[in-house]
């Protein structure tokens, strides 16, 4: 009789589980497409539009199918700064569920050329 109690408690930490273990892989997916695209677009002479493109080309090569419906987005937040930040959902376990919505983002400083004459 305690098993009919037990058993769907139990079925639903593990679904809880699984369905964190996707978040948090996506979210980290996420973030390294955010990282790869802001290393991109703060190298000299690059543009913003090239770290949407790095972060995007990232998450198609190392998970469509962790990181649905990914999108990236890059912008100059300030003056010698770039940011790129990437959504999308995770899978759901639960079939026709949407998925936990994902949400990354990195920054950093665009590189410039200095000499001694100009700082």
């Amino acid at each position: 009789m305690e098993l009919v109690i037990l058993f769907p408690a139990l079925l639903l930490l593990v679904t809880a589980l699984i369905q964190y273990g996707l978040w948090f892989h996506a979210r980290s997916l996420a973030l390294a497409a955010a990282q790869e695209g802001v290393a991109v677009a703060r190298a000299y002479g690059s543009t913003p539009n090239a770290g949407r493109d790095t972060a995007l080309t990232f998450v198609r090569d190392h998970g469509t199918d962790t990181l649905t419906q990914a999108d990236a987005v890059a912008s100059v937040p300030g003056p010698g700064h770039v940011q790129v930040v990437v959504t999308g959902r995770s899978l759901s376990v639960l079939p026709g569920a949407p998925g936990i919505a994902v949400r990354q983002s990195a920054d950093g400083p665009v590189e410039r050329f200095t000499s001694t004459e100009t700082p």
